[in-house]
């Protein structure tokens, strides 16, 4: 048995999970400690909370971020992410367990803009927003080109000085706007929602000049991307220099290396817009010659046809060829009225053949009752019953007084 003495304490549980959460609260290492590891079990919580592990090959600890927190993060945490988390380690009385409780958190390795920018640049692939099928042309010669961009920059500068060099008659709409910085995206939205819903430009320009990752991020922003691809007018995405790539330059319909480039995109160069226009013209002329050259050699030809030359000759011989038909035409009528009077004597000879009235002729009577039907048998006909003798010259009516069947013999 359990031995109690004067200084023996008997504790709860919650009481002793109190204690100690309060050992862990008052170690002044435990308050600020940065640990690293391997995320797993994560779950982003409908609360806006993050709950997941951090790990390493030997042990593990639990670990929880609130939403204040979370919501700073630019990038999405994932199981097998590798990460530094900077936090306080305390005890949670009710479960009797002690985790970090993350106040920051960063890729180990990888920084956490580019992780962000793998994960929003994968969702909207996914969704189909990148697709060329859903790209459209640019308009082969614009008059109105927007741009939107910094109004103080030296690509907004860049952009006019090569667009006019290329092409003067096109005119410029500047949509100023902030290019860097949290106020940014916004701003640029409106740019594009401004072009799209005036309908006052062929061809929207968005960019602006090099920079680090943290400069050019407001055109990896979600929205922005969303607003482009749904833009109805073409869009060119022209941010930082060739070798920076941004979501807008994704969900773009063209993506330019630069904002120059973007403006020798946008519209054609003049000299050489003339030079084609000067080739048209010519295959045009030299078409237009060679269709009058054969028009001429065809008057030429039919001036010396004899229906020019002679009419007389030529009316003659349409003359000639008219006899001839109307002579083949007689022969045809001919023999065709020959055949049909044959057929005619011969269908004449058939019905006559069949008319009971030749038979008549021939010295025969023929008796028919009362309406009109011929009697073939004196089973068709009763004592009393009226009739009539139809001979060659007129017809005798009278009146069966007796009928006598023939008798067989």
């Amino acid at each position: 048995m359990m031995g109690n003495t004067e200084n023996d304490t008997v504790m709860t549980v919650a009481q002793l999970n109190a204690y100690i959460k309060g050992l862990i609260d008052s170690d002044r290492l435990l308050t600020n400690v940065t640990i690293k590891g391997e995320i797993s079990n994560f779950t982003n919580h409908r609360t806006g909370h993050f709950y997941f592990t951090i790990k390493d090959p030997e042990s593990l600890i639990r670990a929880v971020m609130f939403k204040g927190a979370a919501s700073k993060l630019r990038f999405l945490p994932e199981n097998g992410m590798k990460v530094i988390a900077r936090g306080r380690v305390s005890a949670f009385v009710r479960d009797g367990q002690y985790q970090i409780y993350v106040e920051e958190l960063q890729p180990d390795g990888i920084g956490s803009l580019y992780i962000a920018f793998e994960q929003l640049k994968r969702k909207l692939e996914a969704e189909g927003l990148f697709s060329p099928a859903r790209k459209r042309p640019l308009p082969k010669i614009p008059t109105r080109i927007g741009i939107i961009t910094s109004p103080t920059g030296a690509a907004v500068r860049d952009m006019i000085n090569i667009t006019k060099r290329r092409f003067p008659y096109a005119t410029l709409t500047l949509y100023p706007s902030l290019v860097q910085g949290p106020d940014a995206p916004a701003q640029l939205i409106g740019g594009i929602n401004y072009f799209g819903a005036a309908r006052n430009v062929d061809v929207i320009i968005i960019g602006r000049g090099g920079g680090s990752i943290e400069d050019l991020w407001a055109f990896n922003d979600e929205m922005l991307a969303r607003a482009v691809a749904a833009c109805p007018i073409p869009v060119i995405s022209a941010v930082g220099h060739e070798t920076d790539f941004t979501i807008c330059d994704f969900a773009a319909d063209v993506r330019a290396p630069t904002p120059s480039a973007a403006a020798e995109l946008a519209v054609p160069d003049t000299l050489e817009l003339m030079r084609k226009v000067n080739n048209i013209v010519g295959h045009m002329e030299l078409a237009l010659t060679k269709r009058i050259s054969t028009g001429r050699n065809s008057l030429a030809t039919l001036a010396k046809s004899r229906a020019l030359t002679s009419p007389k000759n030529f009316i003659d011989d349409k003359r000639m060829a008219v006899l001839s038909l109307s002579n083949s035409l007689e022969r045809e009528m001919k023999l065709s009225l020959t055949a049909k009077r044959g057929r005619f004597a011969s269908l004449t000879a058939s019905l006559e053949a069949l008319n009971p009235m030749s038979v008549i002729s021939r010295g025969y009577s023929a008796v028919f009752d009362n309406s009109g039907k011929l009697i073939k048998s004196v089973r068709q006909i009763e004592k009393g019953q009226r009739f009539t003798f139809r001979t060659t010259d007129g017809s005798v009516v009278g009146e069966a007084v007796d009928i006598v069947p023939e008798t067989e013999t």
